[in-house]
């Protein structure tokens, strides 16, 4: 059975520094952490989409 997205909200904040932020440590833990970060995000989203998925089966 196919799904149909029928509206989307998406929030987020950003916050603009410009050139003032500091630099990144040469040893790459600044990507690391980044990656780290965007695993959660995806890990989450994969969660909320699965949870919509059952709560749709369940109707």
């Amino acid at each position: 059975m196919p799904i149909e997205i029928r509206e989307l909200h998406i929030k987020l904040n950003v916050n603009q520094q410009g050139d003032t932020r500091p630099a990144a440590p040469s040893g790459g833990a600044g990507e690391n952490g980044n990656e780290q970060k965007k695993q959660a995000i995806i890990a989450e989203c994969v969660e909320q989409v699965l949870n919509i998925l059952k709560k749709q089966k369940e109707r």
